[in-house]
């Protein structure tokens, strides 16, 4: 029976043959490779500008002079963890607003801009849970004003009457405008 020592001679001895044919082969195809960029005149820099075009869809973004993936862009400064800025974000960045500080020294500032206007615009509808618009004087249930009427307020007129002290009033506060009421009106007098 082999011993153990014997079998580890074995395995490096075939893994030192296995190392040797994949170098003599990857040799051979460089050859081929130096071959037909000498006999069609070709160089590097025609490989890299061929293969950055694409054939349909959107211009490449590495063609465009934009690099994509692989460098890190932020820094976490107390573990040393870096994130590219693509895909989701890690959890040490993701709930900070600013994220400029965070950057790496080499990324460039229109990350750094790119950034400031996706996240500190704060335009559009607010995320999440909302403070309460509405509540009810009896039972004190709440409405943010966002989704659907509950129905202690779908059917009222005026909800200024439920508004909390402070809060806006949103849209037609249950109102109708004037002249929604003027053609309804008109409907009337024609009927």
């Amino acid at each position: 029976m082999a011993t153990l020592e014997a079998l580890q001679a074995k395995i490096k001895k075939l893994q030192a043959q296995a190392e040797a044919i994949v170098s003599k082969k990857s040799a051979s195809a460089l050859e081929s490779i130096r071959a037909l960029m000498a006999k069609h005149n070709l160089t590097t820099a025609d490989i890299d500008a061929h293969s950055g075009r694409r054939k349909r869809g959107r211009p490449s973004l590495k063609s465009a002079g934009v690099q994509t993936k692989g460098v890190a862009r932020y820094q976490n400064p107390k573990t040393g963890a870096t994130w590219t800025g693509h895909g989701r974000a890690p959890a040490w960045i993701a709930s900070v607003k600013d994220r400029s500080k965070f950057l790496v020294a080499g990324a460039s500032a229109s990350v750094a801009t790119h950034v400031a206007v996706k996240h500190g615009t704060g335009t559009g509808q607010p995320k999440g849970p909302q403070p309460a618009k509405y509540r009810h004087p009896d039972t004190g249930a709440t409405w943010s004003g966002r989704g659907p009427a509950p129905a202690w307020l779908a059917g009222e007129k005026d909800r200024s009457k439920f508004l909390i002290a402070g809060a806006k009033a949103s849209g037609m506060n249950g109102a109708a405008k004037p002249k929604t009421a003027a053609k309804k009106a008109g409907r009337k007098a024609r009927a």
